[in-house]
């Protein structure tokens, strides 16, 4: 069973719905235990990463998110929440991944929000297995995390090279939108449920 956390922020019946199509089992909750005892947990999130650290604090989920030993798979503002901190809302955040959270700079070559399709390169992980450089994903998204040592993959927006994805541990994540990137997105949901 695939516990996807229930807090305030967008797109989980997105995630729902793409475990639905790949045969699933799946609960929706914010109880603690229930997400303990899961096979595996996704955090889901579109919004503003200050309010989502706000929910997840209010129902006391950090520390539960924490210790977490299985796979766990953070996507968008889920992602950025695993970081360490985040410039939208001058937030600090939960410290899984050593990045910090940046807001992009628009200019002539790269438009904020940076929403669309785009390529990542440089993968590499179990979750990523199967996935070729230069395969095109869906992002929308004004922040993003930067590069370190947890970065599994990247990708370029206008001057910056972000990470696309990060690894540490049994924590995974993607600033892009696995459940609305098609059939390479389908694969890597495929990857996390097979860890």
């Amino acid at each position: 069973m695939i516990a996807i956390i229930d807090y305030n922020a967008g797109n989980i019946k997105s995630v729902a719905n793409a475990l639905e199509r790949l045969g699933c089992s799946y609960t929706l909750t914010s109880d603690p235990e229930v997400i303990r005892k899961a096979e595996k947990v996704i955090l889901p999130g579109v919004g503003a990463a200050s309010e989502a650290m706000a929910d997840l604090e209010a129902k006391g989920l950090i520390p539960v998110i924490r210790s977490l030993r299985q796979p766990v798979l953070g996507i968008c503002v889920g992602l950025q929440v695993l970081c360490r901190d985040s410039e939208e809302g001058d937030v600090r955040c939960i410290g899984i991944f050593d990045s910090h959270v940046r807001r992009f700079q628009p200019s002539a070559e790269a438009k904020v929000p940076h929403m669309g399709w785009n390529a990542i390169g440089n993968c590499d992980s179990k979750l990523l297995k199967g996935i070729d450089g230069g395969s095109f994903v869906y992002f929308v998204h004004s922040y993003y995390p930067t590069l370190c040592p947890d970065t599994i993959a990247t990708c370029r927006h206008g001057r910056e090279m972000f990470s696309a994805a990060l690894k540490y541990e049994n924590f995974y994540g993607t600033q892009f939108h696995p459940e609305k990137s098609g059939s390479i997105g389908e694969h890597i949901l495929r990857n996390f449920i097979s860890l």
